[in-house]
C-alpha cells in the first residue's frame, strides 16, 4: 500500500494589523522614477505653462442676401429656415399645356372648403340665405373627367380615383380656380351682380384673407426662384453676408437636399450678389479655458486605476486608415494638451475670429494663429469646419465659421413621387424608373400598379372601338419583332453629344410607344415631366440630364412634404425634391429584331 499524498499550504500573515505604511506607494529609488521620467521626454519642457485666460474678438455676420441659378438677388428673410428656401418648390397643380390636366385635387378641394368656411364665418347671410355658396361652386366647378379626352385616362382608369370626382363634381369648388383668379388683381364678388353691393367690402376682404392662409399655408417660390436643376440632380443656390472685409458669397452647388450644413457651401470669389446689410458689432470675451475631456480618455497620473470599458490597445487600424490613426494619435499621445474655450454664436451667422492671445501662468502672453491658415490649394493644409474657395486661383485659404440658419430636425412625409435612374447595359440605355407616382387625388400610388391600370383602360377602350372589316392577310408560323414593349413606367433616356463636342455626351429623354395604340408613353411624375408643362408655342420637350449624375449605382430621387419649426415657434411647410444613391443597375427586358411563334388560325371542323 501507498501512502496518500501530503499537501502544504503557505499562508500570508501581516506583521501588524494596520495598513497605512502599505498604502503609501513609498518610492525606494527615487532615482529610478527620474530615468522613468527622462525616458519619456519629461524634461523637454515642451509643455510650457497651462493656459489660465484666452481673450478673443469674433466678428459674426448673417447672410442676408440668397439666389437662385436662374433668378435675381433678393433678401434673404429670417422666419424661416434656410432649407425652405432652399428646397422649395411649386407644386404641380396642374400637367399639359398649357395646364390641360388637372390634378391634386385635395388641395384643390382644400382651398374651396376654406373659402367656404370664411364665407359661414362672416354670417350665414352670406353663405346660405343669399346663395353665394352655390355661386361659387358652380363658377369654380370640378368637371368630370372626358372619355374622349386623353389627358383624362388617369382619372377614368384608377376605380377610387374616378369614384372621387363622381362625388365631388358639381358639390365642391375648384378652390385653386378662384385663388388664381383673386392672383391675377380681379375682386371676389366679381360676377355677383346686384346682390352683393351691400357685401362687396367684406366679399374682398375675405378673398385677401384666403390668398394670405393659401401662401403660408404651403411655401412656394416664384418660377425664377426655384433652386432645383433638373440636369444636375440637385439644388444650386447661392447665399451672400457683409464682413469687415467686404461682402462674402457663399455657394452651394451641388446639395443633394436633406441636412443643409456648412460643408454644402464654398466660398465663391465671383459674380458678387450686393445689396447686403452691415455686420453685426465685433463680440470681444476673455473666457477660461478648461481640459479637454471625453469618455475613456487617458489618465495623465502614473498608477492611476483607468476605466477599462475603453481598451484603445484593442484597435487593430489598417495602414491606409488614416482617421482612426489620427484618432489614436490624438487619444493617446496629446489628449491632455488640448483645452476648449467657450464661443456662443447665434445659427445663422458667418463668424471670423480677429485675434486670439492666451495667458500662462506665468503671465506670457502669445498670439494663436489659425491651424488653417495659408494657401487654399496647399495640400498639406489642415483645418476643421472651414470652407474651400471655388477655382482654380492661388487665393489665401478663408478660415471663417459658418453655422447656416438651418433646423437640427425636419420630418418629411411619404413619397408622394419617387423616380429611380438606373443603367441598362443590355439595352445601352438609361431608364428613369417611376416607383411611385402621385394619383389626380394627391394620393401616392405604386408606379407599376398605375402604369397597369392606363394600359387596361386603353385595351378595352381600343378593343370596343368598331374596326373597319379587313380580310385576314396570311400567316407564317414565324413572325418578325422589331422591338418588343416594356412597363409603362420605364421612361427610357438616350445618349447624345453635347451641342459643339463629338466625345461628350449627355443623357436625353425619350418615349416608348405603347403597346395599345402605339402613341408616346410621357411620365406621369413632374420630376420627369421637365419641359412637357412649360412648352412654348412650336418647341419640342426636350429634357436632359448630364451622364455622370446616373452613375453605376444609380441615383434615386424622391419628391415630399416637408415640415418644421423655426426658432419663433412658426410652423412652416414645403415640398422639395431629394436625391439619393440607387441600387445598382437593372435590365428592362428590351429586345430588338425577334423571330417570334405567330398564333395560326384553328383548322375548319369537319
Amino acid at each position: 500500500m501507498t501512502e496518500p499524498p501530503s499537501f502544504t499550504r503557505l499562508e500570508g500573515r501581516p506583521r501588524t494589523v494596520g495598513f497605512d505604511r502599505a498604502l503609501r506607494a513609498e518610492v525606494r529609488d527615487p532615482l529610478w522614477m527620474l530615468t522613468r521620467q527622462w525616458q519619456l521626454g519629461e524634461f523637454r519642457g515642451a509643455n510650457a505653462g497651462s493656459p489660465v485666460t484666452v481673450t478673443y474678438a469674433v466678428s459674426p455676420s448673417r447672410p442676408t442676401r440668397f439666389r437662385a441659378p436662374q433668378g435675381q438677388p433678393q433678401d434673404l428673410a429670417g422666419d424661416r429656415p434656410l432649407e425652405t428656401v432652399a428646397e422649395r418648390r411649386r407644386l404641380p397643380l396642374a400637367y399639359g399645356t398649357p395646364g390641360s390636366e388637372k390634378v391634386a385635387f385635395d388641395l384643390r378641394l382644400a382651398i374651396g372648403r376654406h373659402w367656404l368656411k370664411l364665407l359661414d364665418s362672416a354670417g350665414g347671410l352670406l353663405g346660405q340665405v343669399l346663395g353665394f355658396k352655390k355661386f361659387y361652386v358652380e363658377r369654380y366647378p370640378i368637371a368630370l373627367p372626358d372619355a374622349a379626352r386623353a389627358d383624362d385616362v388617369a382619372k377614368l382608369a384608377h376605380p377610387e380615383v374616378w369614384a372621387t370626382m363622381q362625388a365631388i363634381s358639381g358639390r365642391r369648388m375648384d378652390g385653386y380656380l378662384f385663388y388664381q383668379h383673386l392672383k391675377a388683381g380681379r375682386d371676389a364678388d366679381e360676377g355677383l351682380g346686384l346682390g352683393a353691393i351691400l357685401h362687396r367690402q367684406t366679399l374682398r376682404k375675405l378673398g385677401k384673407r384666403l390668398v394670405i392662409w393659401y401662401e403660408k399655408l404651403i411655401d412656394q417660390p416664384a418660377a425664377a426662384d426655384a433652386t432645383w436643376d433638373p440636369g444636375r440632380l440637385e439644388h444650386r443656390f447661392s447665399v451672400a453676408a457683409s464682413t469687415p472685409g467686404g461682402e462674402k458669397k457663399l455657394a452651394a452647388p451641388e446639395y443633394p437636399g436633406g441636412t443643409l450644413e456648412w460643408h454644402a457651401f464654398s466660398v465663391d470669389p465671383k459674380n458678387p450678389l450686393g445689396g447686403t446689410k452691415p455686420p453685426e458689432p465685433t463680440l470681444t470675451r476673455t473666457v477660461f479655458p478648461a481640459p479637454v475631456r471625453y469618455s475613456g480618455m487617458p489618465l495623465p497620473r502614473w498608477w492611476a486605476q483607468e476605466d477599462g470599458k475603453t481598451n484603445f490597445a484593442a484597435v487593430r487600424p489598417d495602414s491606409t486608415d488614416l482617421a482612426r490613426l489620427v484618432f489614436l494619435e490624438f487619444a493617446l499621445v496629446f489628449s491632455n494638451d488640448w483645452y476648449q474655450v467657450p464661443c456662443d454664436l447665434p445659427a445663422g451667422t458667418l463668424s471670423r475670429i480677429q485675434g486670439l492671445f492666451v495667458t500662462d501662468v506665468f503671465g506670457e502672453k502669445q498670439w494663436i494663429t489659425p491651424a488653417g491658415d495659408g494657401r487654399d490649394e496647399e495640400w498639406k493644409r489642415w483645418s476643421m469646419f472651414t470652407l474651400d474657395t471655388l477655382g482654380p486661383e492661388d487665393v489665401r485659404a478663408d478660415t471663417d465659421l459658418f453655422l447656416p440658419p438651418s433646423v437640427p430636425k425636419v420630418t418629411e412625409g411619404p413619397a408622394l413621387e419617387e423616380v429611380l435612374l438606373i443603367r441598362d447595359e443590355n439595352a445601352n440605355l438609361v431608364w428613369g424608373i417611376e416607383q411611385t407616382v402621385s394619383t389626380p387625388a394627391g394620393e401616392p400610388r405604386r408606379g407599376s400598379e398605375a402604369a397597369a391600370e392606363v394600359t387596361t383602360f386603353r385595351q378595352r377602350r381600343h378593343d370596343a372601338a368598331p374596326a373597319e372589316a379587313a380580310e385576314d392577310p396570311p400567316r407564317a408560323p414565324i413572325s418578325y419583332v422589331a422591338m418588343n414593349s416594356v412597363p409603362g413606367h420605364w421612361i427610357p433616356f438616350i445618349a447624345v453629344h453635347e451641342p459643339g463636342d463629338n466625345r461628350e455626351v449627355r443623357l436625353q429623354r425619350a418615349a416608348m410607344p405603347s403597346v395599345v395604340d402605339a402613341t408616346p408613353v410621357r411620365p406621369r411624375t413632374s420630376l420627369l415631366r421637365v419641359g412637357l408643362d412649360e412648352l412654348p408655342a412650336g418647341g419640342k420637350p426636350q429634357y436632359f440630364v448630364h451622364e455622370e449624375e446616373v452613375t453605376r449605382a444609380g441615383t434615386r430621387v424622391t419628391l415630399a412634404y416637408n415640415r418644421t419649426r423655426w426658432h419663433d415657434g412658426r410652423a412652416v411647410v414645403w415640398l422639395s425634391a431629394r436625391r439619393g444613391a440607387g441600387r445598382g443597375e437593372g435590365s428592362s427586358g428590351l429586345a430588338f429584331d425577334l423571330a417570334v411563334d405567330t398564333p395560326l388560325p384553328l383548322p375548319p371542323a369537319p
